[in-house]
């Protein structure tokens, strides 16, 4: 009831756009990378037990990240601090990769910094957010689940500057890999209406 209820909103949202401007649909989250990381699974024969490296401190800095799965593009941040000024640099971030004859609606969840009434939200984009308690609807969730598991999970960063290092090649690696952007994040029923 809740996706159904949602698809309807986006999709009357949709509708008041203007007719002549084309409508890009933009996912955005916040992921905390740092030296607490998660284990993944490993390979390993049969019997034995493989290590795996742990680090228990807590430096830690935040990728700001969007994505438009229909297009297979996206843009970021690495920012070390998830506040308002850094949800406004991310914004101008994402204002720069909209087609310039195109319109975006931004769907993201209702952090304190996204729905401060700070923000100036550029003219080419729109923010619709998503319903409370709902992160499976943002396919943004996927894509860190898909970066820690592939590039990483099973790391010990020594600096605060490999923290940001790891982040920033992490995401410059999906980059690469646009059909990856579009295979992850594509939500039938927010392009459709269904």
């Amino acid at each position: 009831m809740l996706l159904k209820n949602f698809a309807q909103t986006l999709k009357e949202h949709l509708a008041e756009q203007p007719d002549n401007k084309p409508i890009e649909i933009w996912w955005q989250d916040e992921a905390r990378i740092g030296q607490k990381n998660p284990m993944a699974r490993l390979w390993a024969r049969k019997g034995t037990r493989p290590r795996q490296p742990a680090d228990q401190r807590y430096q830690n800095a935040y990728l700001f990240g969007a994505i438009c799965p229909a297009k297979g593009k996206a843009a970021a941040l690495m920012l070390p601090y998830a506040n308002g000024q850094a949800m406004q640099m991310h914004l101008d971030e994402i204002s720069r990769h909209v087609a310039r004859t195109a319109h975006a609606v931004l769907l993201m969840d209702r952090a304190g910094w996204h729905t401060t009434g700070q923000l100036k939200v550029p003219e080419n984009i729109t923010i619709l957010l998503l319903p409370p308690r709902s992160p499976e609807l943002n396919p943004v969730e996927n894509i860190w689940q898909y970066m820690r598991q592939n590039w990483l999970s099973n790391r010990v960063f020594e600096t605060y500057d490999a923290i940001i290092d790891a982040g920033c090649e992490a995401w410059n690696k999906l980059l690469k890999q646009p059909e990856i952007i579009t295979s992850i994040g594509m939500c039938d029923w927010a392009h459709n209406g269904q």
